[in-house]
């Protein structure tokens, strides 16, 4: 389920999506054509590849339900830019993410850096010298995108008081999701524990996913402290969800729906809820043979056929499920008691059950 195949009186998501898109695009071709030479417009052409590959907008959607939560007013061109940042933001970490997990897919298509290496094999360069071209330009476009997103937000000419009380929001948004993916990187590879592997998905996911559009659009919009707390009520727990629910798709998802292969996250050894759980859970034996198949850069459809057996035979999926359920109950109960506009609380109930109960 897409949460912007879906209209709620005074809040068309779909709308919302259109708009954010047409921005984008209106912006990246823009880029484009400013270039003035002819690979820097190509490096450019990258990000837009991976702007355009069918994300699911997430966090522009939540950004403009939460100017909603805090305003009937029709949402000003702030609103759009800020939104559409948070696109470009969202770039800039996939990129870079995916430089550090090693991923050769994502939606479905090459990642940043195996295009960027592709392109340069062209240049008739060998594989180590290729690979490291494709890794280096990742690592540069993804910084583009980062510089991007704010110009992008400038652009939509915020008021000076606007954009005072965006601005810590906005900081501690990136300042958190650098720490997670800082804690995500420092625990792949280890034997992981629940409480751990729970701190790196509020800090990585939950907070960067959820929390921070939801409340930007609200602060945009004049939101009061106690709801920006009521934000934060419902969103934590539904991230969590989120990020729960992405560590089962990839290890037990469709290549096909999540346009990445089954294999990454156990080839990386990621240290997620499933994994503690499962390394946990298991006997002896099974336990041994699984830290042997984590972290295998070599694993095979068999080996990972096999991981996960032992994974399901621990019950760690089904737990995982439950907390899925548990964080979804939480947001609700967090949802109902907020009190918010009808047309928001529509809206966030969309996106939590598309959030939580997707194939990818």
């Amino acid at each position: 389920m897409n949460p912007s195949d879906h209209r709620t009186p005074g809040i068309d998501l779909n709308r919302a999506k259109s708009t954010v898109d047409a921005i984008l695009d209106s912006f990246l071709t823009a880029k484009a054509r400013s270039a003035g030479e002819r690979e820097a417009e190509r490096f450019g052409d990258v990000l837009a590849g991976l702007v355009d590959a069918g994300g699911k907008r997430l966090r522009p959607l939540l950004c403009v339900i939460g100017w909603h939560t805090a305003s009937g007013a029709e949402e000003p061109p702030a609103l759009w830019h800020l939104a559409a940042s948070l696109e470009l933001f969202h770039a800039f970490t996939l990129i870079h993410d995916d430089v550090m997990d090693r991923s050769a897919t994502r939606r479905g298509k090459p990642t940043v850096h195996r295009v960027l290496a592709a392109h340069y094999a062209g240049c008739d360069q060998e594989a180590r010298a290729r690979d490291w071209f494709g890794t280096c330009g990742a690592i540069l476009l993804g910084d583009l995108a980062l510089v991007w997103s704010d110009e992008l937000l400038h652009q939509g000419h915020p008021t000076p008081r606007r954009l005072a009380v965006v601005l810590p929001l906005l900081n501690a948004m990136r300042t958190e999701v650098m720490y997670g993916q800082y804690l995500d990187l420092l625990t792949t590879g280890r034997t992981p524990d629940l409480a751990t592997a729970l701190t790196v998905i509020r800090y990585k996911t939950a907070k960067y996913t959820i929390e921070r559009p939801l409340q930007l659009g609200a602060a945009l919009a004049g939101a009061t402290p106690p709801l920006l707390d009521a934000c934060t009520a419902y969103a934590l727990p539904l991230g969590e969800a989120f990020q729960l629910r992405d560590d089962l798709l990839g290890v037990f998802g469709s290549p096909h729906r999540t346009g990445k292969s089954a294999l990454d996250d156990l080839k990386e050894a990621k240290a997620t809820a499933l994994t503690a759980l499962a390394l946990d859970r298991a006997a002896p034996r099974d336990r041994a043979r699984l830290k042997e198949l984590l972290g295998d850069r070599a694993l095979t459809e068999e080996g990972g056929a096999e991981a996960r057996r032992i994974i399901l035979d621990t019950g760690a999926r089904r737990t995982v499920e439950e907390m899925i359920d548990d964080r979804y109950a939480q947001a609700m109960t967090a949802l109902h008691h907020a009190h918010l506009p009808d047309d928001a609380s529509r809206a966030l109930r969309t996106i939590a059950e598309a959030a939580v109960y997707r194939t990818s």
